[in-house]
């Protein structure tokens, strides 16, 4: 049995905003067979079906690169180590609020392309672990995700991207 701290004891250690579009991972299809020229061994050739995947992974880690840096010595900079252990984290997507959407009332992001939120995760997870800001990403043991239009929430962003915050999670036992 896992045993997490209470919330008072998670501490922030990295925020990242990302400016873009996000893009859910998932689906795969087959692009014929391929021998593998070490091994000589036939495998499928699976790629992503969504061509939107890679730019918003491609997004995710450079700002996930750049919020780690905490300063420069000389022109290089000082990035912070890449945290490890039993980490939350805390994701507000910002996704594009179709014309047909009403105007002057809330409305929910529940269409086919908002994206799956699990499916945003996997993405997003993806992008933080490509800038070596996490060990893996199966350390995130805890998640709270959103998907929210632009000012529909008091942490959307005026575009679509996403806000991200890692905790620490000090008190939990592995």
């Amino acid at each position: 049995m896992t045993t997490l701290a209470p919330d008072t004891e998670r501490q922030l250690r990295l925020t990242i905003t990302v400016h873009g579009r996000p893009a859910p991972q998932g689906s795969k299809k087959y692009a014929g067979h391929r021998r593998n020229s070490a091994s000589g061994r036939i495998s499928a050739v699976l790629v992503e079906q969504s061509k939107r995947v890679k730019p918003w992974r491609a997004l995710v880690t450079a700002a996930t690169w750049q919020a780690r840096i905490v300063s420069h010595i000389g022109a290089v900079p000082v990035h912070l180590p890449t945290l490890d252990g039993p980490l939350e984290a805390d994701i507000v997507f910002t996704v594009r609020k179709p014309a047909s959407a009403p105007k002057r009332r809330r409305t929910w992001p529940v269409t086919r392309d908002s994206g799956d939120i699990d499916k945003l995760l996997r993405s997003t997870f993806d992008g933080i672990a490509d800038a070596q800001a996490v060990a893996d990403d199966s350390r995130i043991i805890d998640v709270h995700a959103r998907k929210v239009f632009p000012g529909e929430h008091p942490e959307a962003l005026p575009e679509p991207g996403a806000i991200i915050r890692l905790y620490t999670l000090p008190g939990a036992t592995r």
